[in-house]
């Protein structure tokens, strides 16, 4: 198996690939990625055997910032009157697996395969747990992604949960609540789920702590906060739904959210300001570094050519701030399933257990 295949936001096949081509000649593995426009997938290639595999052993998946997800194997064409056949026997090549997904593009295209896949689903589950390639009980046994790029045309791969995405095609299951004033909420969402343990929930974002969110209106990621039982501020010229309001958690104040400095430090900042990438992560730098918060969520609004640069930038600009201002903190980057022209940063401060609400000077 000499490829890996990538998921991604369609017509972010390039950011996906420079990104890729990079980390592996960090590691000095030699391969190339081939890209098709709008294709929401990237092929990295890897020449010389058992690279592929080694390189995805060597990358961290919670590190790639424009990956949804991955998978380790090899392309298989399947002729229409038998597709099952092939793909069994393309099974026996790899792992014994935990379950199969099968997956499509996250594309028009990928999305006019749903009712091939279902009408595969149910016959290739029961020949491959009869063959025995998909035991269901081992439950630390590898994924099995079937990914079909048209009916005859299907890429048969592996990856582990340790190290990939815990949705097929990287895309989590999360429903807008029916009282959230906006569909943004999700953003937020997702990236709780991507960034901080679920089992870290409760004690990273517990009932009582205090938030900031910058450019809150009409409050999708406020209503998050609220959810959480959160003491939240909500900083926008424009009006917030009167129902988080009501809550009696939230305090609104009309202001430009650059300008915007809290009193006391807090536990979170959120912010999601259409505004330059440069200037966002300069606002991130300045909050964390200042000891403003504690922990911060903010997106980084990507309308140019050279997105991947851009991002690079902007995360190499935070990483400076924090090393100037002597604070050690986690950083990571990730384009979510809900972002659109644009990644969510998330930065935490380390050394949990010293931080302590103070009034600021």
């Amino acid at each position: 198996m000499r490829e890996l295949l990538l998921h991604c936001r369609p017509g972010f096949e390039g950011e996906t690939a420079a990104e890729m081509q990079e980390l592996s000649g960090a590691k000095g593995i030699a391969g190339y990625a081939v890209t098709k426009d709008n294709s929401a997938l990237v092929r990295f290639v890897c020449p010389q055997e058992g690279d592929a595999e080694r390189l995805m052993t060597k990358l961290r998946f919670r590190d790639l910032i424009f990956a949804r997800q991955w998978a380790l194997g090899e392309w298989l064409d399947v002729p229409v009157e038998d597709r099952i056949s092939p793909i069994i026997t393309a099974c026996s090549k790899g792992p014994i697996a935990s379950c199969v997904w099968l997956e499509t593009a996250d594309t028009n295209d990928g999305k006019a395969m749903a009712a091939l896949t279902k009408k595969l689903s149910r016959p290739l589950e029961t020949a491959l747990t009869k063959t025995r390639f998909v035991r269901p009980a081992k439950t630390d046994a590898p994924r099995l992604h079937l990914c079909f790029e048209s009916g005859q045309r299907v890429f048969v791969g592996w990856s582990w949960a340790s190290n990939a995405a815990p949705w097929p095609m990287g895309i989590p299951r999360l429903k807008v609540p029916r009282d959230a004033p906006s569909r943004s909420t999700l953003k937020l969402e997702e990236a709780w789920h991507h960034f901080v343990p679920r089992d870290e929930w409760d004690s990273r974002m517990a009932p009582g702590m205090t938030a900031v969110d910058l450019g809150a209106a009409p409050g999708g990621w406020t209503w998050q906060l609220v959810n959480r039982h959160m003491n939240v501020i909500a900083v926008d010229n424009g009006p917030m739904a009167p129902s988080l309001m009501d809550s009696g958690q939230v305090e609104h104040i009309q202001a430009d959210g650059y300008m915007f400095k809290p009193k006391r430090t807090v536990h979170w900042m959120v912010c999601d300001i259409v505004d330059k990438p440069a200037r966002s992560s300069a606002l991130l730098g300045r909050w964390i570094g200042r000891g403003w918060c504690r922990e911060a969520i903010i997106n980084f609004k990507l309308p140019m050519k050279q997105r991947y640069q851009e991002v690079m930038q902007c995360m190499e600009h935070v990483q400076a701030d924090l090393d100037a201002a002597g604070i050690k903190a986690s950083v990571a980057c990730k384009q979510l399933y809900s972002d659109r022209e644009e990644v969510t940063c998330h930065v935490r401060v380390l050394h949990a257990g010293s931080f302590k609400i103070q009034a600021l000077g």
